[in-house]
Order: structure tokens, then sequence, then C-alpha cells
């Protein structure tokens, strides 16, 4: 049998021309003359990544679909869930929908990548047997911190009332450029107050990783409690601030974190003791 060979961005070769007997069987096994369908990319296989709520796009690309169905599956285990049949879409879940781009790409659409969407897709024609692309998703969470003066990360930071708040936050493993980098002390957002004064967010958006720093300039004890960085609405980090009154033990003002935990277990102890007494 001659070998027909299918150049990309081409018609497809017409194999009844080559061999006889290719017609003959194609016509025993379909009961027509017709081409098939084929996907226009050469793989039947690839991998996409995307960023943690992030949108992405699945590829699907059809040729000589021929009043053949596209459908869009999710396979788990054994288990196929009918995503979108046809432009149709099926899926209960409003972050999934088709968007057809002309000439023949079927495209999945996925709004607002979770975790949980990652895994295996099916891109099904109706041909029989059906033809089908696997593509497999991964879904990329970015590593946060926000660090202390050593560039390490913290848990929490002292600072003394009147000073300037400086909180770091550093965003690593991106894979997509990022939008934006929020801000917030407790449920407040800080990238826009303007009834505080003396706030500041400096945020640099690198190919790889974002460095975001906050400035809180004369700070008071309202100043004080959680300070969170928060990158695209899911991936965050937390930061525990206190700002030490004047009236405070100057030894407590002035020591480093440990001295100051150790302080603060000490009066606890001898409340304790006081209670017990």
């Amino acid at each position: 049998m001659t070998a027909c060979k299918r150049v990309q961005n081409e018609e497809p070769c017409d194999s009844k021309k080559l061999d006889p007997s290719v017609d003959e069987q194609s016509h025993t096994e379909t009961g027509t003359d017709e081409q098939l369908p084929y996907f226009a990319d050469e793989y039947t296989t690839y991998n996409v990544s995307s960023q943690l709520s992030a949108n992405v796009y699945l590829h699907c690309r059809v040729n000589d679909l021929q009043g053949k169905t596209v459908s869009w599956m999710r396979r788990k285990g054994e288990e196929l869930t009918l995503i979108t049949f046809g432009k149709h879409t099926y899926s209960s879940d409003s972050r999934y929908s088709l968007e057809f781009e002309e000439p023949n790409d079927w495209r999945l659409f996925i709004q607002n990548v979770k975790k949980k969407d990652e895994g295996p897709y099916e891109c099904q024609i109706s041909s029989h047997p059906p033809l089908v692309l696997v593509v497999y998703l991964s879904v990329v969470e970015p590593h946060i911190d926000i660090l202390d003066e050593r560039l390490s990360p913290t848990p929490e930071k002292y600072y003394k009332a009147g000073s300037t708040i400086e909180l770091q936050c550093m965003i690593s493993d991106i894979s997509q450029p990022a939008t934006y980098v929020i801000w917030k002390h407790g449920q407040k957002v800080l990238n826009y107050d303007t009834n505080r004064g003396g706030i500041s967010v400096k945020t640099d958006l690198l190919p790889k990783r974002i460095a975001s720093k906050l400035y809180i300039a004369n700070s008071n004890y309202r100043d004080s409690g959680n300070y969170t960085c928060i990158l695209n609405n899911d991936t965050k980090a937390t930061v525990v601030v206190h700002v030490l009154s004047t009236e405070q033990p100057a030894a407590m003002q002035h020591s480093g974190v440990a001295d100051v935990i150790s302080y603060v277990h000490t009066i606890a102890a001898l409340l304790c003791l006081t209670i017990i007494r």
C-alpha cells in the first residue's frame, strides 16, 4: 500500500487515487466515500500550563468536520463528564464555555482557574470510531511570603509608635504576567486608602516574580493587626504587626522579636501565678 502523507495547513491528500484498496476499505468501514474529519495539528496529546486564578484556552482545531460534532469532556479516572457539545455548554460550572474561533478552533475557555481544574480534558469528534484529542491542564500556584529585614519569611513584626511600618511581599513561581497586588489591613484595602494618609505601595512586576512594598508613616496603635498581601484574590500571605506605644517598657520597644516574645510569655506567667494565688 502506498502511504498517504498529509502536509500541515493543506488539504489532506486523496488516498483513493493512490491505492484502490484504500477506497474499498474506507467504503466498507464507513459506508460512504466522504473523507473523515481530522485534527489540524499533528499531535493528539499536549500539555497546557495555567497560573492559579488566570483564564485559559484549551485549543482543538478540526478540519473537514463535515457535519460531525465536536465535544469537550473532563476525564477523572474512568469517568467522563460532558462539558460542551457543539457550540452549547452543558457544564453546571459557569466558568466553562465554548468559544469557537474561525476557521476551525473549538476552544474550551476556563475562567478563574482553580487547582481542582487540573487534569486531562478530551476533545472528541463524533466520527466512527470517535477521534480524540487529549489536553492535560496543569495549574501553577505562585509562592508568596512576607519578609523581614533579613529577607526571611516572618509571621510577626514589631514597630515603635511614630515609626514607619515597612512590609515586603515577595511572590515567585509566576507562570503568567500578573495584573495587580493588593495589600489589606484586616478587611480594609490599603492600596487606594486616602483617609489614613501616609500610606504608599510600590510594586515591581517582573517576568517571573513580583516584589511589593507597603509603607505606613507615623504609625500608631490603630495600625496594629493583620496585614495581607494578595495576588489575584487567591494567593496570599499574612503578617501580624504590633505597634508598641511609648508607655510600654523601653526594653520591649528596642528589643528583637525573640526578646519581645519572651517578655510577653513572662507577663503571661506572672498573671497565671496571680490568678492561682
